[in-house]
């Protein structure tokens, strides 16, 4: 690994290897979604606690302080939206020169295995490594999966982490799952992160999947929804911080969260 993508990679990762990647991009397929109608409101009192931002560039340059010392990870796959067909079919929106000018610490790209759309989206991720390593900027493989629950089980996750990174991705944001998470992790060579996934019913309930899944081996999260949905969602950045960089278990993350909740 060569001088620039170290330094990229550290920027990303704090000193215990561990991450909290924070996703505003969620509008790129959704539209405006509930909490991020405006982007750079919603981020400001998170961006303490935070290790990086997962954004595409219109809401990067809009609405995101460019003084701001937060690391940059674009999102640069779409071209699908909800009302369309099949969100799978996607595209490489952003090219390698957008990508240098907004001097970004990763970008980020969505496959799609077992779909149909599967190896249109696994040469897209090629293609994008292979521009993206010319300049030493790493890339985050996003194992997306739609409504097909089935495909959060351990074997499905296990064989799209392997493929990413086999392909060059030099991260891959995964989905937890309750039985056999540790083997995706084991057998994906590069660093882990765990997706949100749809928005949990309990603070509680995120509290729990992160510490298990950071015990098994996961690097940190990638977690949008449950934080800036909920009601409350700097204690729930702060609680959730605490679990990746401060050894927290589940129950002092809790604790922690409903301390803030109530002094506000």
């Amino acid at each position: 690994m060569g001088w620039g993508m170290k330094n990229r990679m550290s920027k990303l990762f704090r000193a215990d290897g561990h991450c909290f990647f924070l996703p505003i991009d969620h509008g790129y397929f959704q539209g405006p979604t509930r909490c991020l109608e405006r982007p750079g409101e919603t981020i400001r009192p998170l961006l303490p606690y935070c290790d990086a931002l997962f954004v595409t560039r219109g809401v990067l340059r809009s609405c995101v302080d460019p003084c701001i010392n937060v690391p940059i990870i674009l999102r640069v796959s779409g071209g699908t939206s909800m009302v369309g067909k099949d969100l799978a079919n996607e595209s490489l929106t952003t090219s390698i020169e957008e990508i240098i000018r907004l001097n970004v610490s990763a970008v980020g790209i969505s496959i799609f295995v077992g779909s149909d759309y599967e190896r249109k989206t696994l040469q897209n991720l090629a293609q994008l490594v292979n521009e993206c390593e010319k300049y030493s900027i790493p890339v985050m493989a996003v194992t997306a999966v739609g409504k097909e629950t089935e495909k959060r089980e351990a074997r499905y996750l296990a064989l799209s982490c392997r493929i990413a990174a086999e392909l060059g991705a030099r991260v891959v944001k995964t989905y937890w799952c309750a039985k056999d998470f540790d083997k995706v992790v084991n057998g994906c060579p590069v660093p882990v992160v765990m997706a949100g996934g749809p928005k949990c019913k309990t603070e509680r309930e995120v509290f729990d999947f992160v510490y298990d899944g950071m015990q098994k081996g996961a690097v940190g999260i990638n977690l949008g929804r449950n934080v800036w949905q909920n009601p409350h969602p700097v204690a729930v950045a702060k609680a959730l911080e605490a679990i990746i960089h401060k050894n927290a278990t589940a129950e002092e993350a809790e604790a922690l969260f409903n301390e803030m909740k109530s002094s506000k």
